[in-house]
């Protein structure tokens, strides 16, 4: 689109601005800031309908050459008001290699072939790599025994095609690395030779004899899982090694197993208490399954057959769990698939089972964990009822400022008998209200949006202070814990089709917010995520999730990744008060 010459007027001065339609209200912004030293937070840009966003879509607003804006606001008293040189010269899309190009924001990631049958494969790997501490502590792995000039390193540099390696988490390593650099779908080779070397299940070959067989993406998951758990270490200075699995990927359950029968009781056997680990929860569906929470549910109570010393047989017995540590990654297991022995297939209950994008998984946990995470969570959740409130509360008093103000203008519009009706109008509120003035506090009172901003940005300073101080010394000291309660959704696989051998998976990842190349840091995310169907990759709304939670042969919801909802650091406290001190 061709730029379109607008004014500005700020401050009494006007400005000559060419406006991009293709750009957003950021980069406007910037524009702006270059000429009049305004950083972009503290710019009131007047459009139809309220004020201008950063993500405004410019094109949207219909603006004819010679457009007027009117622009508020003042520079930072610490602004030196210039835009400075960056530092690195800017590169352009066209000009970037491959690997920095797939690294860019908004770069569209990279999909997997399928080479015959592996999408459970594709599926299970595009969704690990939604976990970024796996990412990284990856990159740091070093397979045992590799040489300095192996093949190893070789495929370290994403020279795959060089040597193959039995060692899965290696090739899981060169694997991602590989898919960081490019935007294409590419064969998982490697990799795939690595999972069928390690556990030669993946390597059944079809029963009609054609290539192999389709496999259970919820084994490959369970397979790979354990393969990290033994390899991937993270030292942890003085107290040694530990694995990446147990510390981010496990929980714990507190369990407790009874006999049914009053007779083993009146006996005088003892329920037998023990401690868990565990790697995923399992969602158990049946008949009264609706909701995940009730799947959960389900599965925290199992029957078991077993010997009874006091009764000298067999007797059911209830084993009943409790979490006593949240992992920060969750993986939920929908157990979907159940063998037929008429068939010799796993069947798939088509059940519809719907899960919610963010999950309270404090129902389920012991009673001294639930002691420290209720208090937290609630804080979360009356931290975020006060942002809304505030918003709302701006929102509703602009509104009815600016009915006011052309309520006033209208009447005055009408000459002295207009202004006549005015004084009455406002006489009248008086008598009503039982006051004399409170028409003229409500005008006083009356808040600007940089004053709601200061108000809110205190608020959640201080918010953000009294929840950090609620959270318990233990789980301060386990940080890859879940401190909260609540996790959110970062990850889907899903299957299609009648049984687990045969159908297709895919997976869906949620999109993370741009990185700031500036910070480091990321950006609010847009809510939509990235669906995987093997090589093709597309970007899809956050209402297809919600259509995945199956009732038929279409894409359901076989693992669900969960991530702990974060709670604020210390730095990220102090960077809220700066903020708060530049708004006042």
């Amino acid at each position: 689109m061709e730029p379109i010459p607008v004014v500005v007027k700020h401050q009494g001065k006007k400005y000559d601005v060419e406006l991009d339609p293709s750009s957003t209200g950021e980069t406007f912004k910037f524009q702006l800031y270059s000429l009049t030293g305004v950083e972009p937070e503290r710019q009131k840009i007047l459009v139809k309908g309220g004020q201008l966003k950063d993500d405004t879509d410019l094109s949207k607003l219909n603006v004819k050459p010679g457009h007027t804006f009117m622009m508020m606001g003042t520079p930072s008293n610490d602004s030196k008001a210039k835009i400075e040189r960056p530092k690195e010269q800017i590169k352009f899309l066209e000009d970037m290699t491959e690997a920095e190009a797939a690294q860019a924001a908004g770069a569209i990631p990279a999909g997997l072939q399928n080479l015959g049958n592996t999408c459970y494969m594709n599926s299970t790997l595009q969704t690990l790599k939604a976990i970024p501490e796996l990412q990284a502590e990856l990159a740091r792995y070093k397979a045992s025994g590799s040489g300095s000039a192996g093949p190893s390193d070789l495929r370290s540099f994403g020279l795959g095609g060089l040597g193959a390696s039995s060692d899965l988490t290696e090739a899981l390593r060169d694997l991602f690395k590989q898919m960081s650099e490019t935007q294409q779908g590419f064969p998982p080779m490697m990799f795939l030779n690595a999972l069928r070397t390690a556990f030669p299940q993946f390597a059944q070959l079809a029963r009609e004899g054609r290539g192999y067989a389709q496999q259970d993406a919820e084994e490959a998951w369970s397979q790979i899982v354990t393969q990290l758990r033994q390899k991937l270490k993270i030292k942890e200075g003085d107290s040694g090694d530990v694995s990446f699995v147990d510390k981010y990927l496990s929980g714990k359950f507190e369990s407790r197993m009874e006999c049914d029968e009053q007779a083993a009781k009146d006996a005088g056997e003892q329920a037998i208490e023990s401690q868990d680990t565990f790697f995923k929860l399992n969602c158990h569906i049946t008949g009264e399954v609706n909701h995940l929470r009730e799947g959960l549910a389900a599965g925290m109570v199992e029957k078991i057959e077993k010997n009874s010393e006091v009764l000298g047989r067999n007797a059911v017995y209830t084993k009943t769990s409790r979490i006593a540590r949240l992992p920060k990654y969750l993986p939920i297991h929908f157990m979907r698939f159940d063998w037929r022995r008429d068939t010799g297939k796993k069947a798939k209950i088509m059940r519809k089972v719907t899960f919610p994008q963010e999950l309270d998984i404090v129902e389920f946990c012991s009673e001294d964990l639930k002691k420290l995470l209720i208090p937290v969570r609630d804080k979360i959740r009356e931290i975020r009822k006060d942002e809304e409130d505030v918003e709302r509360a701006r929102k509703r008093q602009k509104r009815n400022h600016h009915e006011q103000q052309e309520k006033e203008e209208l009447y005055k519009g009408k000459g002295p008998a207009g202004e006549k009706q005015l004084a009455k109008e406002k006489e009248a509120e008086k008598k009503a209200s039982g006051s004399s003035g409170d028409v003229e506090m409500q005008d006083a009172s009356f808040k600007t949006d940089a004053e709601f901003e200061a108000e809110r940005a205190n608020a959640i300073v201080q918010a953000k202070k009294e929840l950090l101080a609620l959270v318990d010394g233990k789980l301060k000291e386990d940080e890859a814990c879940n401190r909260t309660g609540l996790y959110e959704l970062r990850g889907v696989i899903t299957h299609q089709g009648a049984t687990a051998d045969s159908g297709h998976y895919t997976s869906f990842v949620k999109k993370e917010g741009q990185k700031d190349p500036s910070t480091g840091k990321r950006k609010a995310e847009d809510g939509k995520w990235w669906w995987f169907n093997d090589d093709k990759v597309s970007e899809v709304e956050e209402d297809r999730i919600e259509s995945l939670s199956g009732g038929g042969q279409s894409h359901s919801a076989l693992i669900l990744l969960y991530r702990a909802v974060p709670i604020p650091t210390t730095e990220e406290i102090a960077e809220a008060e700066e903020k708060a001190k530049s708004l006042a």
